[in-house]
């Protein structure tokens, strides 16, 4: 059993910011494709305005972007082209900020959840000595869980995270591969990050770890440094974007509801 709290901060200053960047291998522009009659980071947006947080804030690198986004009354702020990551976007929006947590939401999530964003804040401000916090649901589906585009958690009994792979974890030595599921709940990570301000700024300048280098998963280049990570367990299972093909299921989904 995993620990997981959910309460509504209040009186908190909670940051939300959205890195929306122009270029991407499979779907170039998708911040801007419409998703039945609005761009798909108006979308995003949409949602996490509903999350309660002080402020959210669409971190994008094209003017195109930049204009959309404020032509509907969103803010939104220019950043360097050249930053590697959305978590450096943030970090690049948060320099200047005021408030003491952060939360970045994926641009590609057009249904993000507004409680899912509630629940990071909630465990920052449970766990202080964490400094970062993140969301995980229980799968049961083996081959979804043998992907490596699903990347796995294993976390301690207070819910912090040990590791994240993208290989299936913890492996059962002593067991056939098809009754894993039903031994141990397994857990896929969902990507949605809050961090405490401070702890935000200190990570966009480490350098890369040998860990992350091998998975290509950025947070084990927090946890490498030693940065503890509360992992939330939810229901909730988020749907991105990333090709054409995603994107026509999701209008589907909007029709269908």
């Amino acid at each position: 059993m995993y620990f997981c709290l959910m309460y509504t901060p209040q009186n908190l200053e909670i940051l939300g910011i959205i890195p929306a960047r122009w270029g991407s291998s499979r779907f170039p522009g998708k911040a801007l494709a419409d998703l039945n009659g609005r761009p798909l980071v108006l979308r995003v947006w949409d949602q996490c305005m509903k999350a309660g947080l002080s402020k959210v804030v669409i971190a994008t690198d094209d003017d195109r972007i930049l204009s959309v986004c404020e032509k509907a009354g969103a803010n939104v702020v220019m950043t360097d082209p050249e930053l590697p990551s959305g978590t450096d976007r943030c970090a690049a929006v948060a320099i200047s900020a005021n408030e003491e947590f952060v939360i970045n939401i994926q641009g590609d999530e057009p249904f993000i959840d507004p409680q899912a964003i509630k629940h990071v804040a909630d465990l920052l401000i449970e766990f202080p000595d964490r400094p970062i916090a993140t969301l995980a649901n229980y799968e049961s589906d083996i081959s979804r869980l043998q992907s490596p585009n699903v990347v796995k958690v294993v976390c301690d009994h207070s819910g912090r995270g040990l590791y994240f792979s993208r290989a299936l974890i913890p492996f059962q030595r002593d067991h056939e591969l098809t009754g894993w599921s039903h031994r141990h709940q397994y857990l896929t990570h969902i990507g949605l990050y809050g961090f405490q301000r401070k702890t935000l700024l200190a990570i966009a300048k480490l350098p890369v770890a040998d860990l992350e280098s091998m998975e290509q998963l950025e947070q084990l280049r927090w946890l490498s440094a030693g940065y503890p990570i509360s992992v939330g367990v939810t229901s909730y299972h988020s749907i991105g974007i990333d090709t054409p093909e995603d994107l026509e299921r999701a209008r589907q989904h909007i029709l269908s509801l």
